[in-house]
């Protein structure tokens, strides 16, 4: 008897119990009941990717003369409705299921071959000889999983990384002229340009993309055609190339059949290699973020060097308080995307024989790394770095810093330079006053022994 609000679907364990407006069927529905485990789910890009696999399969099918005209046509009608986001809310599947993903490539087997009976009336669409000729869970999800990374560090992350590393670049620029004291081991270190600092944030950006690249092209290849475990029973020897071949001028991506297919589905290794390169660039950015809150810490009872832009208030005790907010932001997404490169490496270690069986938890955690890194990395840029100012301190405190005795050696030698600078600190004064009082040099020799430019590049002084 159905349910009220219910119809009554089978599949080939009987009948079940689906919500009338759903667009699931009977699988599906039984994976809705047997995984009520979270409120995750696959993300919409993961969904809309797998909207294309099953797009370019029927594609291909048909090509190879396998599928009809008219089921393919309803398959790809169908299809581009779940590619351009329509059927969204009918991906119902916890993401903690079947570890080859199975569940979600039924639900978009069920949900295409529904909707695909609605558009071409009195063709019986069948969500397993059709919508999945020539594919299983086992090599679709992962050729899923590969190719949503692979959009994301792409399309989002690569250029999102390239606009920052231009804004570092200009401040570059900006700053090239301020002289400040550099710090090791956040201590006094001889005198370094301010610009010379955000050179080297920007080089930490162009070198993460650097690193990325060559994993947009790992992921790339795909395990679309190896099937149940790799031997492609049942799909066409041709099937593979041409799918992929309709996959690579939709997404722009180099995507083609793996060579190694019994690698491609009992291993994660692209996937934790390419979540690997992505928890670099969360380092990278934690140490951009974290360099730029000392330098503008205080403003008063800090290094007070740059100010940051002020978005929001920051203290909802202190009056005028204001903290470094956005970078504040970034740092936690990099403590997001280092749990998730482990939880990718636990994954990685679920291949046994012919499958990986981790492959949704591994897919959700290195999809949720790129696209918060692309999204951190965007906001970082337009509010924070962007806006960035110096202020006088930096270079008001350079004559103070004791580390201005290195300048000394070439023409003292490097005990007498430290007994000057050990000196001047217990003194209180600077290494110029203490080297003018208790040596021979003149103060011709000191000003070309001390001047802050010339130990900001390579060089011994002249005459030293």
């Amino acid at each position: 008897m159905t349910q009220k609000g219910y119809r009554t679907e089978k599949d080939t364990m009987g009948e079940m119990q689906v919500p009338e407006d759903a667009y699931w069927g009977a699988s599906s529905q039984r994976a809705v009941l047997n995984f009520p485990v979270s409120n995750l789910r696959y993300p919409p890009d993961f969904i809309h990717i797998l909207g294309q696999i099953k797009r370019a399969a029927a594609r291909a099918n048909t090509g190879l003369g396998l599928l009809d005209a008219k089921t393919s046509d309803a398959i790809v009608s169908a299809a581009t409705e779940v590619v351009d986001g329509k059927w969204d809310e009918h991906f119902v599947i916890d993401l903690f299921q079947t570890g080859s993903g199975t569940s979600t490539n039924t639900n978009a087997n069920e949900v295409i071959a529904k909707r695909a009976r609605e558009i071409a009336e009195g063709v019986n669409v069948h969500p397993n000889d059709h919508v999945n000729m020539a594919q299983s869970s086992n090599d679709v999800i992962p050729t899923a999983s590969h190719l949503t990374v692979a959009r994301v560090i792409k399309d989002d992350l690569l250029p999102a990384l390239a606009q920052a590393q231009a804004t570092l670049e200009a401040k570059s620029k900006e700053f090239w002229d301020i002289i400040k004291t550099g710090r090791t081991h956040l201590q006094d270190a001889t005198p370094i340009r301010l610009g010379q600092e955000f050179a080297g944030y920007a080089s930490q950006l162009l070198l993460a993309q650097e690193r990325l690249r060559p994993h947009v092209e790992a992921l790339a290849e795909v395990a679309l055609g190896g099937t149940a475990v790799g031997t492609g029973i049942n799909a066409h020897e041709d099937f593979s190339a041409r799918a992929c071949e309709i996959l690579a001028e939709e997404l722009g991506l180099p995507v083609r059949e793996t060579p190694h297919h019994f690698q491609a589905q009992n291993t994660q290794d692209t996937m934790l290699a390419a979540s690997g390169a992505l928890r670099s660039v969360a380092v990278s950015l934690q140490k951009i973020a974290n360099d730029l809150r000392w330098l503008a810490s205080g403003p008063r009872a800090g290094l007070g060097e740059i100010e940051l832009p002020t978005v929001q208030p920051g203290s909802s005790i202190m009056p005028g308080k204001v903290n470094p907010v956005i970078a504040e932001s970034v740092v936690q997404v990099v403590c997001q995307v280092i749990g998730n490169d482990a939880a990718v490496s636990a994954a990685a270690q679920g291949g046994y024989l012919e499958l990986n069986t981790y492959w949704p938890v591994a897919a959700y955690n290195i999809h949720q790394s790129a696209s918060l890194l692309a999204s951190a990395t965007k906001n970082f840029d337009l509010q924070c770095l962007r806006g960035i100012t110096a202020t006088t301190h930096g270079p008001e405190m350079v004559e103070q810093g004791l580390m201005m005795a290195t300048g000394l050696t070439p023409a003292v030698g490097y005990d007498e330079a430290t007994r000057i600078a050990k000196a001047a600190a217990a003194k209180g004064v600077t290494i110029r006053e203490l080297a003018k009082a208790e040596t021979d040099l003149t103060d011709e020799q000191l000003d070309m022994l001390l001047d802050p430019a010339r130990m900001t590049a390579p060089g011994i002084a002249d005459g030293a």
